[in-house]
């Protein structure tokens, strides 16, 4: 306390040294990134009511109050800025729902968990209800992992929960080393069978959610477009000179106002790179997104690899690219309509709707030394989920879990922001003979999950000694032959 921190900076490959150069920068700025409050959270809310009614209040003659009364309340969480738009509607079903368990549970005690008394001011009765909701209040919960297993018996491994959520019946992703086709998902577990197909898509991980801000992606691409003009005055700039040097003799270096596309052709099929500069929630959804678009148009099987400055589309067919040419394949205007067509949403509010029930009291999650599995609350919060769906259709909490999974989950807001300024960027096609060195690291995204490490070390080794060759060959050439053998080129 007192004292400057000291931040320490390990990059996994060389692009990394670029964005702790950006950081820095932006830091030594004064930049602060914005964050975005939830809007109207109601589960957060049901869980306060229960707690500030077994709260106490002092009475201006000095007398203890136990509970809350309902006017002062709704104004008093009115004062916070992520509940400043809601209505009285929203607070009393609140509260109704805290009282009498809405329109679907209203037989059950347990959850008349608050009780108006005679003076008007709601408070909890029940000493079991009181123990339980003090033994798990808190918003924060964690991430789950599932299993892996062959519908004929056998487990494979765990995966996160997120990254099936996504997938339909039918969609292949890469793990242990094989292509599977995702079946479906019972208790935990994701049931799998070998794929047909030879593509599928990278597995996406939790340590990968701190995904790149606006603020650090515009940070970004100022370094990039300086080192263009030879500023280099970052030691972390210093360092990745070289490789910034190869990206711009086998490509191009992006910059402002471009979108930088690139294509190879390889044995594992034909390669797609596209570097939007969204981060990786972002580019899960548009990966996706656009896989599903480009299909639409000319039937294809993609895999899909990401990280935070771009993404690959590896097909088993050649891929037209005049979509994003032309910017047809980045309009917003059907975006919802389109994301959800090419996502497994349903399963994903599903998902989403366990934390909230668990937020909002519905599921307990155990008492200390007894807590109950992730497993466990699935299938209990899953219950709740489909009464709800059949017996109160009107169950805000529903609502919510479908109004987050959009905005928190795949971004929407933030994806359609990113399509609006692809679609506004000058497109700039170009012709690899090798791996460029920022498409390299979207090939070793999904090369981690097909091979061993030494076999991955291999693989790497001979591509990056076909980079060298041909970076050699580049120097030596005059520059029209520099031209010939990169093969840009930029559409109008």
């Amino acid at each position: 306390p007192g004292r400057a921190s000291r931040v320490t900076l390990v990059p996994t490959n060389t692009l990394e040294l670029v964005e702790a150069a950006a950081a820095r920068r932006a830091a030594t700025a004064g930049q602060v990134e914005s964050r975005v409050s939830p809007d109207k959270p109601l589960d957060v809310l049901v869980q306060h009511l229960v707690t500030m009614a077994l709260g106490s209040e002092i009475s201006p003659d000095g007398r203890a109050l136990g509970g809350f009364d309902a006017d002062a309340l709704f104004d008093e969480v009115r004062g916070a800025p992520a509940y400043r738009g809601l209505t009285r509607e929203e607070f009393d079903w609140a509260l109704a729902f805290v009282e009498r368990g809405g329109a679907s549970l209203g037989a059950y005690p347990q959850y008349h968990r608050v009780v108006r008394g005679d003076d008007g001011r709601y408070r909890v009765t029940d000493r079991g209800i009181a123990h339980r909701h003090r033994l798990q209040v808190g918003t924060i919960v964690s991430d789950a992992s599932m299993q892996v297993a062959w519908m004929t018996g056998g487990r494979l491994g765990t995966i996160e929960e997120g990254f099936i959520a996504r997938l339909k019946p039918g969609d292949c992703f890469v793990f242990a080393g094989r292509v599977l086709e995702y079946v479906r998902t019972q208790e935990m577990t994701a049931y799998v069978r070998k794929a047909t197909k030879a593509k599928g898509i990278v597995p996406a991980w939790a340590g990968t959610k701190m995904a790149l801000s606006e603020a650090m992606t515009e940070a970004i691409l100022e370094l990039l477009h300086g080192s263009a003009q030879g500023d280099f005055l970052e030691p972390e700039m210093q360092a990745a000179q070289p490789m910034l040097a190869a990206q711009a003799r086998l490509s191009q270096l992006p910059r402002p106002g471009m979108l930088l596309i690139e294509r190879f052709v390889s044995t594992e099929g034909h390669h797609l790179f596209l570097y939007p500069f969204g981060g990786r929630n972002v580019h899960i959804g548009l990966a996706q997104l656009l896989a599903w678009r480009l299909a639409k148009v000319q039937p294809n099987t993609f895999s899909l690899s990401i990280n935070d400055l771009g993404l690959e589309l590896l097909s088993a067919q050649p891929v037209d690219p005049a979509p994003l040419l032309d910017g047809s394949a980045f309009g917003a205007r059907s975006l919802l309509t389109d994301v959800l067509a090419s996502l497994n949403s349903g399963e994903l509010a599903q998902r989403r709707f366990r934390e909230i029930a668990r937020v909002a009291g519905l599921v307990f999650s155990g008492y200390p030394g007894a807590p109950k599995s992730t497993r466990q609350l699935q299938a209990s919060s899953s219950l709740f989920w489909e009464v709800f769906r059949k017996y109160d259709q009107g169950n805000r909490l529903l609502g919510q879990a479908e109004r987050e999974v959009l905005a928190q989950e795949l971004e929407i807001e933030r994806l359609r922001a990113t399509l609006r300024r692809m679609a506004s960027q000058r497109p700039v096609l170009v012709d690899l003979v090798v791996p460029s060195p920022f498409a390299l690291p979207l090939m070793v995204e999904r090369f981690r999950e097909e091979l061993s490490t030494e076999k991955l070390a291999d693989r790497l080794a001979r591509i990056l000694d076909a980079a060298c060759a041909v970076l050699d060959d580049t120097h030596q050439a005059s520059a029209p032959a520099r031209r010939r053998t990169g093969r840009r080129r930029e559409s109008a």
